[in-house]
């Protein structure tokens, strides 16, 4: 059994897979999930586990080369909004309903607990060398 970073086996399994330029949407309970990407759903209970839990958790398992947010969140979630802009410098932003456009080319979708609005975003991966 692994004693270090991410245990939860599906998730462990997803993000080995993934290459440069793939898209992983972190996301809140609320936000629609589209059909076709792979979906690890890690909601508990509300709030559990947080955005920022998890986000934490796939930046210190993923090198990443963009994210991009919904617009939106900065007033609506300005605690997610601090948190995206101090952990990804090259955030950019676009409207939510646009998010959700964008998502359905992720390639995964790990789904939190988090309850508040927009707590969503979607990271480019990119690659360790």
């Amino acid at each position: 059994m692994k004693k270090a970073g991410i245990l939860n086996r599906h998730l462990a399994g997803a993000l080995a897979e993934l290459g440069h330029g793939d898209g992983v949407l972190v996301c809140d309970a609320g936000m629609p999930i589209p059909v076709g990407p792979r979906v690890v759903d890690l909601a508990f209970r509300a709030g559990v586990p947080s955005f920022a839990e998890v986000v934490d958790g796939l930046l210190d398992e993923l090198v990443v080369e963009g994210a991009t947010a919904a617009l939106e969140m900065q007033a609506a979630n300005p605690e997610a909004a601090r948190l995206l802009t101090g952990r990804l410098p090259h955030l950019t932003h676009v409207t939510h309903e646009d998010l959700k456009i964008l998502s359905r080319d992720a390639r995964l979708i790990v789904r939190t607990g988090e309850a508040r609005p927009y707590a969503n975003v979607l990271l480019r991966c990119g690659v360790f060398f």
